[in-house]
């Protein structure tokens, strides 16, 4: 496939940012590599790798309370992260910013602290099919101990939220829970309508933002959410760092989610006192070298421009939509919209029958790396009538060549297995 008609590189140096990421310059099985399972957990370039190992080299101590110099230097690198952070998705103020392990233990902490204390028999809240099982399975636990109502918003033939009946699953609601974009078929909810909508209800609103604040510009104020979760893993940050925003105002009144050092003000033989917002949802000794590298990898992206970031990837849609169907026909069918501004940069398929396990393990001996599975969104698999995908996702360091890799890689699945 030639990419004469490819996304235009002169507005995107694509090379000069893949170049930047260390583990692209890899072969796999002889071949270059191809890497797109972004949507699971992207890549890191080297100033984030580098930030960390200067981190570990002359900084390294744990936080708060300590007085000796190195001590002093862990917590002033952990806090600007927090300022970093705060200032990348629109905060009003960085003491809004919870970090947690990933966006798994974010939605938790909503469900465990706020949906325990507020939600009962007789209540009810809004979550979609869209979703991820982190922002299903704690509200079904949450559910068996507090006996509220869970409704759900369907999802039409075109991957769209079906809408139709909205008003009517909002009433009385306490809370929509919603993906901000799709992780199996890249859909992106309107959620400007979706928090209006929500809010005119009296219900407050969480999003899960995690493959959204990767990809495209996140202001939170102007969202006009109540919380959203992302994770570090997936926006070229270090696994093992999550965030939550919330407005303070629901932060101060929300029980700590867990207990323990760090997270309290007095603690006496008949009761505890916690810390002040966000430290009393931080037990323990918190992912200090994991948030030295979020705001490293949150410099990196910010020098590109995450206006620029988006424009990209609504570019290779595109352009995948456009050339791989041309290609293959029949043979393989994309799941979701095909609306390339209506997605983000995920692509799940099936192609010739194949299962999506084998076709993964024939393309990596190509170099070419996508995920097979139910992507953690049984539900929707469910909607969809598969038990599995193959899905594809790219990011800032991917291009037309990458996408035109994964047709060969699949025209030599199609050889492989003699169909």
């Amino acid at each position: 496939m030639s990419t004469a008609d490819a996304p235009d590189a002169a507005t995107f140096d694509v090379a000069s940012i893949a170049a930047d990421f260390p583990i692209l310059g890899e072969r796999i099985h002889g071949h270059r590599l191809v890497f797109l399972d972004s949507a699971a957990s992207s890549q890191r370039p080297r100033s984030v790798l580098d930030a960390m190992d200067r981190y570990y080299e002359t900084t390294h101590s744990n936080v708060h309370r300590a007085a000796y110099t190195l001590a002093e230097r862990a917590t002033n690198a952990m806090e600007a992260g927090r300022t970093t952070v705060a200032r990348f998705i629109g905060a009003a103020d960085a003491s809004e910013i919870v970090f947690t392990k990933n966006a798994t233990e974010a939605l938790n902490l909503v469900a465990r602290s706020w949906g325990a204390a507020h939600l009962g028999e007789g209540d009810a809240i809004v979550l979609s099919v869209l979703e991820h099982h982190a922002n299903i399975v704690p509200w079904l636990q949450l559910q068996q101990t507090h006996g509220f109502e869970i409704r759900w918003i369907g999802v039409g033939d075109d991957g769209l939220l079906d809408l139709s009946d909205l008003d009517q699953l909002l009433r009385g609601s306490k809370l929509l829970s919603v993906t901000a974009m799709s992780n199996v078929i890249g859909t992106m909810p309107p959620l400007a309508e979706l928090v209006e909508r929500a809010h005119a209800a009296g219900a407050l609103v969480c999003i899960d933002a995690c493959q959204s604040v990767p990809h495209l510009p996140t202001d939170v104020r102007a969202l006009d959410a109540d919380f959203v979760a992302f994770s570090g893993h997936k926006m070229c940050g270090p696994t093992g760092i999550g965030v939550l925003w919330a407005r303070r105002e629901l932060l101060e009144t929300m029980p700590p989610f867990l207990g323990g050092g760090g997270m309290i003000l007095d603690v006496r033989l008949d009761g505890f006192v916690p810390a002040e917002v966000p430290h009393k949802f931080e037990a323990g000794t918190p992912p200090i070298a994991e948030i030295v590298g979020l705001a490293a990898a949150i410099d990196y992206l910010d020098a590109i421009g995450m206006d620029r970031v988006r424009a990209h990837e609504v570019e290779l849609n595109e352009y995948a939509l456009r050339t791989l169907p041309a290609r293959f026909g029949d043979d393989l069918r994309i799941y979701g919209s095909h609306d390339a501004e209506l997605r983000g940069g995920v692509m799940s398929f099936a192609f010739c029958d194949i299962h999506p396990h084998d076709l993964s393990q024939v393309l990596d001996e190509h170099g070419v790396c996508v995920r097979p599975g139910h992507h953690c969104a049984k539900p929707l698999m469910r909607v969809l009538g598969v038990g599995a995908t193959a899905r594809a996702s790219w990011y800032l360091y991917n291009d037309a060549a990458d996408i035109d890799a994964l047709g060969d890689a699949l025209d030599a699945a199609r050889s492989f297995f003699s169909i």
